[in-house]
This record gives structure tokens, C-alpha cells and sequence, in this order.
């Protein structure tokens, strides 16, 4: 069955699906021989298909994984500058790239695979996967700030989906639950910002109804087959 080429590298665990559309894009690819930059191109079974000139094939098995990311780790597979990445912490003998991202110093549920339309699917924007974090903020925020946060706030010249946040325990920091089904560049730490209470730490402790659990910090696990199936009725 023909598949769409940058589904293909994808699956080849070349990049995530978005970045093979870029690979594309700038003429590394060839299919028989010849140089494909259209992403509507399809393959099919038999094609032979190059990046910088090394033929590539899908992936002979599927690779699921959940880790504690802590922070210091930056979810990407190459870092500009040199800070270490999640995939250090990772002993697999299948290429296997992060499911979205979380900051720098933001720790938790980070999901890791080789499957790139699953990785696709569960980073689309259209759906709207619920994430929840916990976050340790400055001061107490009021019944009118938390109002203002679960309605949406503007950040980036963008207004902010409905929310969810409540508070587990007042202090000097509080603790906040916060759910949030969007995936923008620091949003939560934005969005607490937003309604005067800077974050001082976070961590992502669900992706739908996968939980972190008592996975410790840096350490990772394979997702059971139920897991796995759920993630893809999603």
C-alpha cells in the first residue's frame, strides 16, 4: 500500500514526521534515484528511498516509551548547545524521538517512540489530548485570577484555551494541578505569569490517562499494550 513519503521516514525513525517534511523539503531525499521535494509524494512497496545518499526502511518494531524526565534535559535529539538530551537517558536499540516537548526546567511524563503517525496524532493540535501538570507558584492566587485562567488569557498574541487549575496546597509557593490541552512554548509557566504568579517548578505528571505513577525521576519504562492501544484510540 502506497504511504505518503514523509510518513515513510518517519516510520524509518529518520525524524519525526514534521521534521521529514523539512528533510523533503530541502532535496535530501531521492526516491529511485530521483530527487523529491513535493510532500504529497507517495511510496510504495519496492521504491528505493535515500537520505544524503543512505537508503532507508521502515522499522522492523514499534517502540513505546514513558520517561520521568528530570529537569537540566532538553527534549530534542541534538542540542545547539551541547546541554544534555533526553535521549541520553534512553538504552534502546531502536531510534526513538520525543512526543512533543517539555522545557528545559520542566520535569515529568515525557512519551518517546518510533511510530511516527502516532507521534503525529498525539502532537496535531486538532487533538486536543488534556496534559496536567503540577506547579509550585509564588504567592496564593485569588478566585478571580484562577477564574481568568481557566476562561483563557491572552500570551503571544494568542488567547489561551479553556484550562483547568486548582490549588492543592497554599504556602509561601503554592501548589497548584493545573490541565491544559495545548502544547505552546512554555504555556503553562506563561499563563501563571499571566495572572502574577511566576512558576518556581513543574512538572508534567499525566498525558491523558497515562500517569507518571511511581516511575522516578530520570527513569523510563515501556508502555504496556493496553497503554499503547489506548494512546492510539485517541
Amino acid at each position: 500500500m502506497a504511504v505518503r513519503l514523509q510518513k515513510y521516514l518517519a516510520d524509518a525513525q529518520v525524524a519525526s514526521r514534521r521534521r521529514s517534511e523539512e528533510i523533503i523539503q530541502s532535496g535530501r531525499v531521492c526516491v529511485n534515484g530521483q530527487t523529491v521535494t513535493e510532500l504529497g509524494t507517495k511510496v510504495d512497496e519496492g521504491d528505493v528511498v535515500t537520505v544524503d545518499g543512505k537508503e532507508v526502511h521502515p522499522a522492523d518494531k514499534l517502540v513505546y516509551i514513558m520517561l520521568n524526565k528530570p529537569e537540566g534535559y532538553v527534549s530534542t535529539a541534538k542540542e545547539q548547545f551541547g546541554r544534555p538530551a533526553v535521549l541520553d537517558l534512553i538504552d534502546c536499540e531502536y531510534r526513538v524521538y520525543p512526543v512533543g516537548r517539555l522545557d528545559h526546567d520542566t520535569s515529568g511524563l515525557l512519551l518517546l517512540t518510533n511510530d511516527g503517525a502516532l507521534t503525529y496524532k498525539l502532537t496535531h493540535p486538532k487533538h486536543n489530548i488534556d496534559k496536567t501538570y503540577i506547579a509550585q507558584v509564588e504567592g496564593i492566587p485569588t478566585a478571580a485570577e484562577m477564574k481568568r485562567f481557566s476562561e483563557g488569557l491572552e500570551i503571544d498574541g494568542y488567547t489561551t484555551a479553556p484550562a483547568k487549575i486548582r490549588i492543592v496546597k497554599k504556602g509561601r509557593l503554592t501548589t497548584l494541578e493545573i490541565t491544559i490541552h495545548e502544547g505552546k512554548n512554555r504555556q503553562v509557566r506563561k499563563m501563571c505569569a499571566a495572572i502574577g504568579h511566576e512558576v518556581r517548578s513543574l512538572k508534567r505528571i499525566s498525558t491523558g490517562r497515562l500517569t507518571l505513577g511511581g516511575l522516578e525521576k530520570g527513569s523510563y519504562r515501556l508502555l504496556t499494550e493496553d497503554e499503547v492501544a489506548y494512546l492510539k484510540t485517541l
